[in-house]
């Protein structure tokens, strides 16, 4: 388990928008100054995503927030702006444009001049027509590279700076008559070439993210709220709860609340993505970005922006996606000293050939013929730029800053898209190795909504056990405080207390009474042999009463089991219900292997002792009692809900689906991780070729740029993969 996990309720959690990142470099800067602030536990930025995620033990004011983002050399906002985005989009696309209007003409003569038909001052044209390419088109990456400068470190933007000016800076000195080869046209071509990719890279982020865009959009402006029974459109940000608000068929469902009045379908398939729309009448629950399709209702509101259930659910993928894989910090790790050492090798490139061209230029001659780019000239001084020039745009690190965040927004993205949230980064590398699937029993292998069956108490016997059990949030008790028809809620109930693994106590008229677990089972066998649960009252220590609850099996249980036993891995029950209907319902579903009777701290040790064998355990359950075991879990996953959606003891939380759900999290989580992998592969593979061969002068500045284009967009490429491999 990570920092995320073990933040406690009194932890303060934020995300905000961070601009003017172009690579791993800024990312690492910008995380550092944040976690000096005081009071900080963890502070992760997303490049991909261009967010940071704190968690800190006091209330960080934005003030604070953004004085350590400048400190750094970069912006931030607290909430996202799509259409500063759009601008920035067409600001980059009119700007790519330009840049190569310019560059296209000066390459043509470029081409004409090295096959010796020189064009009449087109040294002076380069002076003049690179200029606004680099400095207007380019005008962010320089001033990105500046920033990083002013704040001692470095970046991407470093390294296309330096490449990018040098060349522009040869056509000048040319001209003043210092012998040394122009290289003006280059240096326009490789911002083009950056400004191209920029551009892709930024369409391509935007579709590995649509599913969280996605789910951002369906959050309504307003809604129709009843005043005195009169419609009146309010904006989402003045609606509170308890307010009635009504919806139209075809309309989206603004806000989570109860239906007060009407009938109707509701599409809720961004929940889940299950298409069939779901029957709504009154007192159902409905959930705000669901549509409701056939008739008009009158809802209450219980939930509204930011304690609404898709709030929570968006703010939980914006922190998974912050969260960091054990893997990435090797590319972390080599990314901090990446630049400054690819400026030095790029500078002793430079020496090193400026001295020795003669000596090798053999070398030289043979490698064109397989490489028909490189430059063959005595000028030693120009060959030591060209190196120089080539060195340091090829090993821009953007690949390997890409390589993990990419596949984690596009993983967390798919999972929101089947009802999963992804919490903890670090159980996607953890999800390969599970060995052992330990499960509650109620509310994850069956769903969670025990219905009373049967009783031998009297009216007012089963008013007052349900008033004592409205007290519980246990499934069971919940069940029966909703069983009686007698909606008087007794008040004179005293002295609760809740019994972890056996029941509730509490007294009502200097009586005692005990509800729980039954003492003594063999008379309760007709029941618990079909599966059902009994559930014994005490009063005054004595025997008076019984109910018996029934709880469906969720339809998926039984083949989510079959294909984890597929897997290799081994599902194990561990309940405190009692073994014979523990034994039923294992029976049914396939489950060979039962912990039945435990307390939930006992579940803990049941853990324990699983990854005692060497192999990791993964923990399911409904996140009430269960909350031990599931942080002392190599991986928890709990079966959330709209009120219980933002459980910190899970690394996964199942929306609205049973433990299918694990399945796909398993399957997902495995494809992230291999994606991550073949990414980091790539991103590595590819420096370690190039630079070298960068260093011999065997790779031309343009070309070289466009490798290291190319190598970041099949990172993304690469990622969009999860996708397709989990439809």
């Amino acid at each position: 388990m990570n920092d995320v996990n073990n933040t406690k309720e009194k932890d303060y959690k934020k995300s905000i928008r961070i601009t003017g990142m172009t690579c791993v470099n800024c990312a690492r800067r910008v995380e550092d100054n944040l976690q000096k602030i005081e009071g900080v536990k963890l502070a992760s930025v997303n490049l991909a995503t261009e967010s940071a995620y704190i968690i800190s033990q006091r209330q960080l004011s934005f003030g604070e927030i953004k004085e350590a983002v400048e400190n750094a050399g970069y912006g931030v906002t607290e909430n996202v702006d799509e259409d500063l985005g759009q601008k920035r989009f067409k600001q980059v696309r009119e700007n790519l444009v330009l840049s190569w209007s310019i560059s296209l003409p000066l390459s043509i003569m470029m081409i004409f001049h090295m096959f010796g038909y020189h064009i009449p001052g087109f040294v002076w044209i380069e002076v003049f027509a690179v200029a606004p390419v680099i400095f207007y088109c380019g005008k962010s990456t320089i001033k990105s590279a500046w920033i990083a400068f002013r704040h001692s470190h470095s970046n991407m933007d470093t390294l296309i700076a330096i490449g990018s000016i040098t060349s522009w800076l040869t056509a000048i000195l040319n001209r003043v008559g210092l012998p040394i080869m122009s290289f003006g046209t280059l240096g326009a071509m490789i911002m083009a070439i950056h400004l191209t990719g920029r551009f892709i890279e930024s369409h391509l982020r935007d579709k590995a993210a649509k599913e969280i865009k996605a789910l951002i959009s369906l959050q309504a402006k307003e809604a129709t709220v009843l005043i005195e029974n009169k419609e009146t459109t309010l904006p989402i940000s003045m609606i509170k709860s308890d307010y009635l608000v009504k919806v139209r068929p075809g309309e989206r469902i603004p806000v989570d609340g109860i239906v007060m009045e009407g009938i109707s379908s509701v599409d809720e398939s961004f929940i889940n993505g299950e298409p069939i729309p779901k029957k709504k009448e009154k007192e159902d629950t409905v959930i705000g970005g669901s549509i409701n399709l056939t008739g008009v209702l009158l809802i209450k509101v219980t939930g509204v922006g930011e304690k609404s259930f898709l709030s929570q659910m968006i703010q939980l993928i914006k922190e998974a996606q912050g969260t960091k894989v054990p893997i990435q910090a090797l590319a972390d790790r080599i990314t901090n000293w990446f630049v400054p050492t690819i400026i030095a090798l790029a500078l002793v490139s430079a020496v090193f050939w400026f001295f020795r061209l003669s000596i090798h230029q053999s070398f030289l001659l043979k490698a064109k013929e397989i490489f028909p780019w490189i430059l063959i000239t005595d000028n030693s001084l120009s060959f030591a730029v060209f190196v120089f020039i080539s060195t340091v745009v090829i090993a821009c690190p953007c690949a390997l800053g890409l390589a993990t965040p990419m596949a984690l927004v596009t993983g967390s993205g798919l999972a929101a898209k089947k009802g999963l949230i992804i919490r903890n980064a670090e159980a996607i590398q953890t999800s390969r190795d599970v060995a052992y699937v330990l499960m509650d029993k109620t509310g994850t292998i069956t769903h969670g909504q025990p219905s009373v069956i049967h009783h031998n108490l009297s009216e007012e016997e089963i008013n007052i056990v349900a008033s004592i059990e409205s007290n519980s949030h246990h499934p069971l008790a919940r069940a029966i405080a909703g069983s009686t028809k007698d909606e008087k809620k007794i008040n004179e109930i005293d002295n609760i207390e809740e019994i972890p693994g056996k029941g509730v106590m509490a007294t009502y008229k200097e009586k005692t009474y005990f509800i729980g677990k039954p003492a003594e089972k063999s008379e309760y066998l007709p029941y618990l042999q079909k599966g059902q649960t009994v559930v014994e009252i005490l009063k005054d220590k004595n025997k008076f009463g019984f109910i018996v609850l029934s709880d469906k099996i969720r339809e998926d249980s039984k083949q989510a089991i079959s294909k984890l036993k597929k897997l290799n891995i081994l599902p194990v029950m561990v309940t405190g219900d009692d073994e014979i209907t523990a034994r039923v319902v294992a029976e049914e579903t396939g489950i060979e292997k039962i912990y039945a009777g435990v307390k939930p701290e006992e579940k803990l040790e049941i853990v324990r002792d699983y990854q005692s064998h060497g192999k990791k355990v993964l923990m399911i359950g409904d996140g009430i009692n269960d909350a031990a075991s599931l942080k002392g879990a190599d991986i928890g996953v709990a079966m959330g809900g709209g009120a219980d959606l933002a459980l910190d003891s899970a690394d996964i939380v199942i929306i609205k689906k049973g433990i299918s759900g694990l399945i796909d999290s398993i399957n997902i989580s495995v494809s992230i991780f291999k994606i991550i992998q073949q990414n980091l592969f790539w991103a590595f593979l590819y420096n370690t070729l190039a630079i070298p061969m960068a260093m011999l002068g065997l790779l031309h500045p343009a070309i070289a740029e466009g490798a290291m284009v190319f190598s970041s967009i099949t990172v993304i490429l690469n990622s969009l993969r999860i996708q397709k491999g989990q439809e």
